[in-house]
């Protein structure tokens, strides 16, 4: 299974933070590497909130809001 969004700019450059891409789901895990592959952090909307989960320099997940 594959989560992925609608792409609406196919020349959106994969360095651009703005730019929609494809995360593979098996069940329901996926691999931190394909999040954290444009940076140490990603934003997560949930409701009307958003939570940053960063990568620390030792390689373990922070999610704060």
């Amino acid at each position: 299974m594959t989560a992925q969004t609608d792409n609406k700019n196919p020349t959106a450059s994969a360095a651009d933070p703005a730019a929609e891409r494809a995360v593979s789901i098996v069940g329901n895990q996926l691999e931190s590497r394909e999040l954290f592959s444009l940076g140490r952090e990603i934003v997560i909307a949930h409701g009307g909130d958003r939570y940053r989960l960063r990568l620390t320099s030792q390689n373990k997940l922070i999610l704060t809001k």
